[in-house]
């Protein structure tokens, strides 16, 4: 089924579609969607070629749909890549460029960039801020 097809299908209404305002944009959560916008563009569904990114326990999942792989089959045709918490940053989002640009989907380079950055900031440990401390004469309520 081609993908035009599998869009007309889908777009008007299926499980991951998520309308929160009636003249609003339209959200989705399907799990290779890197906006999380219901567009053709971004679709994990529709497209042949998609780029999903997912925090793992080990750093950061990148899964792409290899290009020659059948429709019937469902596990080999994706291909993964783990990029460690260690490694650092500017590695991970050199890695996602370079999954992204190489002729594959170029067109969703910024947003694959845009969600592996998002998920770094997830991922770091979160600052601990000392205690606020109180100005002024503190007030004895009886």
């Amino acid at each position: 089924m081609s993908n035009d097809l599998q869009w007309l299908l889908l777009r008007k209404n299926n499980a991951f579609m998520v309308k929160t305002v009636a003249e609003g944009p339209v959200f989705s959560r399907e799990p290779a969607n890197l906006t999380n916008i219901h567009s053709w563009k971004y679709s994990g569904l529709a497209n042949s070629k998609t780029i999903a990114v997912t925090d793992s326990e080990a750093g950061i999942k990148i899964t792409t749909r290899k290009v020659k792989a059948t429709p019937n089959a469902v596990r080999p045709a994706y291909s993964t890549s783990i990029i460690r918490s260690r490694s650092g940053g500017s590695r991970a989002l050199g890695v996602a460029s370079k999954v992204a640009k190489r002729g594959y989907r170029p067109d969703l380079r910024q947003a694959t960039l845009a969600r592996v950055s998002a998920v770094l900031a997830s991922q770091k440990e979160k600052k601990a801020y000392p205690p606020k401390k109180t100005r002024g004469k503190r007030r004895t309520e009886a």
